[in-house]
């Protein structure tokens, strides 16, 4: 069957992402559960959210949402311990770049934590901001991308 990146479409797809993010935030890097989870994981509409599975096992998962009218901003972005360094990470955001760009949307920011600058380099993305910063206790960069839109 293999990895498929798939919308988020309903609550139960919507929890399989939460389990995926309790693992890799709150419990590996210590991320408090209140800081993790915010407004716009109120529903599956809440924003565009994406579930990576390998099979019927949930193996990562992104957000993304408007950040401006020009930009989209990338999030929660995680997959789990056991499969980092399979291309996984690549392969979700880009299922979300392409929704982006679907959608119209010429840019995407994310903040990244700075031990993953390297990885978002390897993807196209630019730092963007000056100095590090703490977000959650853990030092993140902020980094753009332009889109080039879809041949057709």
């Amino acid at each position: 069957m293999g990895v498929l990146a798939i919308p988020v479409e309903t609550t139960e797809q919507l929890e399989e992402c939460f389990g995926i993010r309790r693992r890799v935030f709150v419990e590996e890097q210590q991320v408090p559960e209140e800081e993790e989870i915010d407004e716009f994981d109120a529903s599956p509409a809440a924003c565009r959210h994406w579930l990576l599975r390998d099979g019927e096992e949930p193996v990562g998962t992104g957000r993304w949402r408007m950040y401006d009218g020009e930009t989209a901003k990338l999030q929660r972005i995680a997959v789990l311990n056991s499969r980092r360094g399979q291309g996984l990470g690549r392969t979700i955001i880009e299922a979300m770049e392409q929704d982006v760009r679907k959608a119209g949307v010429p840019a995407v920011i994310l903040d990244g934590q700075v031990q993953a600058e390297a990885f978002y380099r390897k993807l196209g993305y630019e730092t963007i901001s000056k100095e590090p910063f703490l977000d959650a206790g853990i030092w993140h960069v902020r980094m753009r991308k332009e889109l080039r839109p879809e041949e057709a």
